[in-house]
């Protein structure tokens, strides 16, 4: 059921991570959801369909295209950080997609997020896995680190969450496809916005699959990598964390 048939299309890194994402939703079922940052809306959609959907985008242009796609489905997307949000909203969900490595004090931002999530309720991120890895398509796009397994558990941690579990995604396809988003990178770098803050801003619109046919074929193309991501659980430059906020304290 979380997979809606027109949702908008995903990347091909998107659907190996949803592949991931989706199974975690479908045993939570959220009686509402927020989303951080949900860019142009690809994987809102997909949780609108299905769920009582709140988000926030402060890219102008990504927030436009989202509001589009979301709200026939009856979900609802600021423009804005979750600053926008009323006073005294809680949700069974926060979540956000790609969001944390952009930020310049994770700690400060992930505190708030989880004040956010009522008690009891979950907080389910992703991030990009393996600061070894940082390369020219992380700083194209504003990204200020990446993570180990360890550190991300150690931050979630810190802001009073329990019960972590993580699981990374990607292997073997988005090892590829990195290599491929790097290249591509390094030849836009330099004529790039100065700050990674003017570059996290458009991020949500880097190398997004546009057209009817594409989300299918996209789609089609990346199934089998979806399949083969479950035999190496521990591989792969993408991390997917869920993390609980106690019912008391």
């Amino acid at each position: 059921m979380w997979r809606h048939p027109r949702a908008p299309p995903l990347t091909a890194r998107a659907n190996l991570r949803w592949a991931v994402v989706s199974p975690i939703l479908r045993g939570l079922r959220p009686g509402n959801v927020l989303e951080l940052g949900c860019g142009q809306g690809a994987a809102g959609a997909r949780i609108a369909a299905v769920a009582r959907y709140t988000a926030v985008e402060p890219d102008e242009t990504s927030w436009r295209v989202a509001e589009a796609r979301i709200a026939p489905l009856g979900g609802s997307v600021l423009h804005g950080d979750h600053h926008t949000l009323p006073d005294g909203a809680a949700f069974d969900l926060v979540c956000a997609f790609e969001v944390l490595e952009h930020i310049a004090d994770d700690h400060a931002a992930l505190a708030e997020w989880v004040q956010l999530v009522r008690r009891g309720g979950h907080v389910l991120l992703s991030v990009p896995a393996d600061p070894e890895r940082f390369g020219p398509s992380d700083e194209l796009v504003g990204h200020h680190r990446r993570y180990t397994p360890e550190a991300l558990r150690k931050l979630l941690t810190e802001v009073g969450c329990v019960e972590v579990v993580l699981r990374r995604y990607g292997w073997p396809l988005d090892n590829l496809l990195e290599r491929m988003r790097n290249r591509i990178a390094e030849r836009r770098v330099a004529s790039a916005a100065r700050t990674a803050e003017e570059r996290s801003a458009g991020s949500g619109r880097f190398l997004q699959p546009d057209g009817v046919a594409a989300g299918p074929l996209v789609w089609v193309c990346a199934a089998p990598f979806t399949w083969l991501q479950r035999l190496a659980p521990n591989r792969g430059p993408g991390l997917v964390a869920l993390a609980r906020r106690p019912d008391e304290g």
